[in-house]
């Protein structure tokens, strides 16, 4: 993929107001997406991954607040636009599918209904135009009978039928970038992997470029050519997929990787039981001083209390937040 790139987001902070102090929840987050390209987000949950997302398409509210950095969209400075500027383009150009389609679908709305007023708010369509396009919105997503589902309220509806309308929402206006926040989270395996394989051939019909954010390693290394892998607000990794669980350069990485299940003839020559990292992710306002990560890491030392580890440039491309990383 050559230009420049689809997203470019440098130094990103988002603090979170508790009282009358502030506190950084996500700190000095960089990354780009490339037109066409899927970028990965992991970590845990509590690092941040999800809160970066919504400052990208401008839906942080109140006690977030975006507090430096940039976000560029094709070139474009976004992050101070207007919040009619901002409307105009989420959805249309950025869009984003939800954790959860129950909180996020209008449970006062036909389902029809909320997809055709993607067409008419950024295409400019008829009520009659939309709503036939809406039918042929969720016939893409493979949602069987669309012609009567369009009259479903979303309660009516399982879980991946849902999801797949969030998805159709999401797509309607055949969008640039599509930020999916946990896309899968509480469907069964067999509907997981119809969701995924539906995103992925979608976003490659259309070219559009996806941030998959997930705490599903597996989900990931199957959908993504790059990974970032984020802990207590920060991206401490961030290479190519196979370099990620191949050979990770940072304790939490390694971590993450040694805690999946091996299966056949690894399994049979490998560990024997699953791997832990101990503890937890600290709350943003008690973040510990030098690495955020040094109460959890078995490679801790002195320096890793005292000093903060900036950005490294691995000689095989990539980041790494890590004084031992070598």
């Amino acid at each position: 993929m050559t230009g420049e790139p689809l997203l470019e987001v440098e130094n990103l902070r988002i603090n979170l107001a508790l009282g009358n102090a502030e506190f950084p929840a996500v700190q000095d987050v960089s990354f780009t997406i490339n037109r066409g390209e899927t970028l990965g987000l992991v970590g845990e949950s509590g690092c941040g991954k999800s809160i970066t997302a919504l400052a990208l398409i401008g839906l942080l509210r109140g006690p977030l607040r975006v507090a430096g950095g940039s976000i560029r969209f094709s070139g474009r400075e976004i992050q101070n636009l207007s919040p009619s500027k901002m409307r105009k383009l989420r959805g249309d150009r950025i869009s984003m599918i939800f954790q959860e389609p129950m909180t996020a679908l209008n449970p006062l709305s036909p389902v029809g209904r909320q997809i055709a007023e993607m067409f008419v708010l950024h295409k400019g369509a008829t009520w009659n135009e939309a709503e036939r396009l809406a039918v042929e919105a969720l016939a893409s997503v493979r949602v069987p009978a669309p012609d009567r589902r369009v009259k479903d309220y979303p309660h009516q509806l399982s879980g991946g039928m849902r999801q797949r309308v969030m998805i159709a929402i999401a797509l309607a206006c055949g969008p640039d970038l599509l930020l999916a926040d946990e896309p899968t989270t509480a469907l069964d395996v067999t509907v997981q992997a119809e969701i995924l394989d539906l995103i992925r051939e979608l976003s490659a019909a259309k070219g559009t470029a996806v941030l998959m954010i997930s705490h599903d390693l597996g989900l990931i290394a199957n959908m993504c050519r790059r990974v970032g892998v984020m802990y207590a607000g920060r991206i401490v990794e961030q290479r190519a997929a196979e370099d990620v669980f191949r050979t990770p350069s940072h304790p939490y990485t390694n971590g993450l990787v040694a805690s999946l299940p091996l299966l056949g003839a690894r399994a049979r020559h490998g560990r024997k039981r699953l791997q832990e990292i101990e503890g937890v992710v600290p709350p943003v306002s008690a973040f510990p001083s030098g690495c955020r990560f040094h109460p959890r890491c078995y490679a801790a030392t002195g320096i890793c209390q005292a000093e903060d580890p900036g950005a490294t440039a691995l000689a095989n491309g990539g980041i790494v937040r890590c004084h031992h990383h070598e």
